[in-house]
């Protein structure tokens, strides 16, 4: 979801990756603007979590899956961590290493399921491009012709948005924008997501430039429901799960609680990583929606890796659609990494359909990642080589998942041997390093003996964004207290910053999103306007915070 925003700053650099999403980068960091860069790919991901003083780059050894697992484990703080590798059709390893929840030793398997977030845009991507195969829609197609209430901030946009622009991130929205509107869990429907994204203003022209969205995937899955007759879950299980056997998977954390063997969410609070509730977000399905396990996820690369057929030789999708989700769509920029990484760095990258692309060590891979509350996840396939990865995660953590990832890569292609664990654990804790020192130069910078420009009670009342809705400020004893009324856990105290700018603390500290909240003033002294901002640059992308123009609402007479 996030997940992944920094990384994932939701970065190819470093989202979800949403997706955000206190880390940093969910491995192809996903950020309006957002750079491919060596050490993170990913999200809709977030920013990077912090990796303990103690990790340090070592000799590479001998190629060793346990051992490299286990290491990542140790080094990154993970509780628990599911790999899918496939290699020229066959499954070298489906299996799980940690536990699934801290405090219990129930291990993670094979068959444990973990929120894969974004990753699910690829199953999104597969199910139009089956109905194209079909004759029931075609790529470019207007938008409007399948949903004839669809309608963005522009109306030239609305008529030119094509089938194609929905998975290509290139609607000229900024970088996780209306994501507060399922992120965290929140009341709005998948309908009344969709109905509000006119509101929403644009931040480049249309096809202009290359920044991750959500929404319209969430688009993508209603035109999927629409032409199944079903909801997105119930057709993504009929037209893909089911023909590959993928029976542990599911499209719902509701069903996912029910079924025996899945792992348990966990956050940072602080610096220690603390089990954390799940975040269903029923309402983002066809962006996210799917969780699945190693054993399951190494079907879906096989079937991919082997031009679209089934096990049974079924074609679920022609080669000639699966070619077209691997085709460049959206050119991505990509950014200069340090030393360390240099071999990482793509000499291209862009997003296709459903999928990032890039090349790494002379082979095209098409990858993302993906980040929810409490799960980062990504997934690699080199087509040339028939090689798939999958490196699953219950903690929001994209060093691990990056270390897994260079290191899988250069094993299966032949590359030198290099201490990528070392290498990024210690890029990692430079990058956190860093961002504190950013964040308490600003604290110990701020006009502390400034003063509001009003009586507290003042800033307090109803605010309204034109696509979120309100946002409330109340007194709670003796606190201030705001709530994002559709978004129950959304609830935070307030505390004066400097002169009109105050800072929001999240009751829920896992979310690791804390804001600034500053008011300008009309002439007469009264409130124009409540803007918002992060207070870290590691806060997910998906707390789309800058988006939001909160205007006071008149009291009622």
């Amino acid at each position: 979801m996030s997940a992944v925003r920094t990384m994932l700053n939701r970065n190819l650099n470093s989202s979800r990756i949403r997706l955000g999403k206190p880390a940093a980068a969910l491995a192809l960091a996903i950020s309006a603007g957002a750079a491919f860069s060596g050490a993170a790919w990913a999200h809709g991901e977030a920013p990077a979590s912090p990796v303990p003083a103690a990790a340090s780059a070592a000799a590479p050894a001998a190629f060793d899956l346990d051992a490299d697992v286990n290491r990542v484990l140790r080094t990154f703080d993970v509780p628990g961590i599911a790999i899918a590798i496939v290699k020229d059709g066959k499954v070298l390893a489906a299996k799980g290493y940690g536990v699934r929840k801290l405090g219990d030793p129930a291990p993670v398997t094979g068959r444990t399921l973990f929120e894969v977030a974004s990753n699910s845009k690829a199953f999104t991507a597969a199910a139009l491009a089956m109905l194209v195969d079909e004759g029931k829609l075609k790529w470019d197609d207007p938008v409007t012709r399948h949903l004839p209430g669809f309608q963005m901030y522009d109306s030239y946009v609305t008529g030119a948005m094509t089938v194609r622009d929905l998975l290509t991130h290139r609607s000229g929205l900024g970088l996780g924008a209306g994501d507060l509107m399922w992120w965290p869990t929140s009341t709005f429907t998948s309908d009344e997501i969709i109905e509000r994204l006119r509101y929403i203003k644009p931040a480049t022209s249309f096809r202009n430039s290359y920044a991750y969205d959500n929404l319209l995937y969430i688009v993508a899955g209603k035109i999927i429901a629409d032409k199944a007759g079903k909801p997105w879950g119930d057709a993504v299980r009929e037209r893909i799960l089911a023909p590959l056997g993928m029976d542990g998977t599911t499209t719902s954390v509701a069903a996912m609680v029910q079924t025996a063997d899945y792992s348990a969410p966990h956050s940072k609070v602080g610096e220690a990583t603390t089990v954390v509730k799940p975040m269903p977000v029923e309402n983002a399905i066809g962006a996210v929606g799917v969780n699945t396990s190693a054993e399951d996820i190494a079907r879906w690369m096989n079937m991919l890796l082997n031009g679209g057929k089934a096990p049974d030789g079924k074609q679920l999708l022609s080669e000639k659609q699966l070619a077209e989700m691997w085709t460049a769509q959206t050119p991505m920029k990509i950014s200069e990494p340090k030393p360390p990484l240099a071999a990482t760095k793509p000499n291209f990258a862009a997003y296709g359909l459903g999928f990032q692309l890039r090349d790494y060590r002379g082979r095209k891979v098409a990858l993302h990642g993906g980040a929810l509350q409490g799960f980062y996840s990504r997934m690699l396939l080199v087509p040339e080589e028939k090689l798939g990865i999958a490196i699953f995660t219950n903690a929001e953590n994209s060093g691990a998942m990056a270390a897994l990832q260079w290191r899988l890569l250069d094993q299966y292609m032949d590359a030198p041997a290099t201490d990528w664990i070392g290498i990024v654990a210690a890029d990692e804790q430079a990058k956190h390093k860093e961002e504190l020192a950013k964040v308490s130069k600003a604290a110990s910078a701020r006009a502390a003996k400034s003063q509001p420009s009003l009586s507290l009670a003042s800033y307090e009342g109803e605010y309204q964004d034109a696509w979120y809705g309100l946002v409330t400020i109340q007194r709670e004893g003796r606190k201030q207290v705001m709530r994002f009324v559709k978004t129950p856990d959304l609830v935070g105290e307030l505390e004066h910053f400097q002169h009109d700018t105050f800072i929001v603390r999240w009751r829920q500290r896992n979310f690791n999103a804390d804001a600034y909240v500053s008011f300008a003033l009309n002439p007469d002294g009264s409130i124009e306007r409540m803007k918002m901002k992060p207070v870290s640059a590691e806060t997910d992308f998906s707390y789309d915070f800058d988006d939001l123009d909160l205007r006071p609402v008149p009291a009622k007479k």
